[in-house]
């Protein structure tokens, strides 16, 4: 009997990648989410960088079995004619679905439970130390508890935006909102739509939001042909001032790190106050303006504007410590200068994260991202589980000859500022002039 399928070669598919015409291919299905786009919960960012092309392994990773049911709707009547999968893909897939029969996606421990009261008990010691003590230790010590305690809350944001911490929808939501918008004033839905572009595009310049930190930091020399972000949608300039800045990056990355909340603050209001559309906007921003009532509000019952500033800064340093993991696992890997694709995926997320090794008793401190590279390859799976699964993962990374990169959190500093560094000395590189201005002349104007 002949064949009665309506088949569309690769080639054919890669045209089909621009708003109002986007196709995806999944094992080998095609599927037309033009319209899907908008309502996707993940936003619109992986389905616009991955169109035309065959997503599967993105699909595996980013959804559970009952989302499979739901693909039909969207299947437009075409087949992939030359549809394959490496090797590599097979076995990953092949993970993913004994992992899911392990019910290891289910199985979320207490983890939340403990960070929750982890969280309750730093609060109120922290208050306690400015509403009830007298001395000055005591309210820097409390400036560093909040700080703890900001940690703790971005731990359980990233997780409910990556899976149900809760037992409903309904609450998963509530403790997004709460840990992220009313406690740490960070916008939850900014967070999901910049790191699940991070996610999809992990180490592309271009693409990834958490390599993209012009005019402070920059990773690679390949920011200094001034790339565009098709993230932020608009050109990282490697002018005069960029390159004055980078090129004392590997010095100024701490005390910077010490205050990257802000850019998270101005992120979540740039974000909620733009046209793009944004789900549950109005309680996102009432939560992001509840947290600015009640802060200064606690801050004002310090004595003086002298402990004030040492109580803020005191939290913004000691929060910084989880900014600078953020930055750990991933500054020092391997980077591209391309769109992310969808057949490289288990490739692109190893070759691009970097896991932290520690004890067991330490995974509170790290919140999970001590096994990067297993949460970007499984990000629905509880950071409880990962440790688990990291055996099968370097299992998988020895059988294709892929790197498994693991050391310690001094290594993973080290191989930080030495990025950083070899950027910073490619950036004073003067036979590579740049435009300059008043700034640049100022800083390198002798006698």
């Amino acid at each position: 009997m002949a064949d009665s399928r309506k088949y569309i070669s690769s080639e054919d598919l890669k045209n089909h990648n621009k708003p109002g015409d986007l196709w995806i291919s999944i094992q080998g299905k095609v599927y037309d989410v033009s319209d899907w786009v908008k309502q996707h919960p993940g936003g619109d960012f992986p389905l616009l960088n991955l169109a035309g092309q065959d997503v599967t392994d993105a699909f595996v990773a980013y959804h559970p079995a009952t989302a499979w049911q739901y693909l039909d709707k969207f299947f437009n009547g075409y087949y992939l004619k030359d549809y394959s999968a490496t090797e590599v893909s097979k076995d990953y897939r092949r993970l993913v679905s004994e992992l899911t029969k392990l019910g290891l996606f289910e199985k979320k421990g207490h983890v939340c439970l403990f960070t929750m009261c982890l969280m309750a008990m730093l609060f109120a010691m922290s208050v306690y130390g400015i509403l009830c003590c007298q001395s000055v230790l005591a309210h820097l010590i409390s400036g560093g508890l909040m700080g703890c305690f900001w940690i703790q809350s971005g731990w359980i944001g990233h997780d409910s935006g990556h899976y149900k911490v809760m037992s409903t929808r309904g609450l998963n939501r509530f403790a997004q909102v709460l840990t992220g918008n009313c406690l740490a004033g960070i916008s939850i839905a900014w967070w999901k739509w910049n790191h699940n572009a991070h996610h999809i595009a992990c180490n592309s310049l271009e693409y990834d939001p958490d390599l993209q930190h012009m005019p402070f930091f920059a990773v690679s020399s390949k920011f200094f042909s001034s790339l565009t972000s098709y993230f932020y949608d608009r050109k990282m300039k490697f002018d005069s001032f960029t390159r004055f800045l980078v090129s004392n990056q590997h010095w100024t990355f701490y005390p910077v790190m010490c205050l990257a909340r802000l850019n998270l603050f101005a992120q979540s209001f740039i974000l909620l106050l733009s046209k793009k559309n944004v789900p549950h906007r109005i309680q996102e921003l009432l939560g992001v303006v509840s947290f600015w009532i009640w802060y200064p509000l606690l801050v004002s019952c310090l004595p003086n504007w002298g402990e004030r500033v040492m109580f803020v800064l005191a939290s913004f340093t000691v929060t910084g410590i989880q900014h600078v993991q953020f930055c750990l696992n991933h500054f020092s890997s391997d980077i591209y200068v391309a769109p992310p694709k969808g057949n490289d995926w288990f490739e692109k997320q190893t070759s691009g994260s970097l896991d932290i090794s520690c004890p067991s008793w330490m995974d509170w401190f790290h919140g999970g991202l001590q096994f990067q590279i297993e949460h970007h390859l499984f990000p629905r799976l509880p950071r409880s589980q990962l440790r688990k699964v990291s055996p099968f993962v370097i299992d998988l990374c020895k059988k294709h000859g892929l790197p498994y990169n693991c050391v310690s959190f001094l290594k993973a500093n080290t191989l930080t500022i030495d990025t950083l560094r070899t950027a910073a000395l490619q950036a004073r590189d003067l036979t590579k002039p740049v435009p300059r201005n008043l700034v640049w002349e100022a800083v390198n104007t002798h006698g």
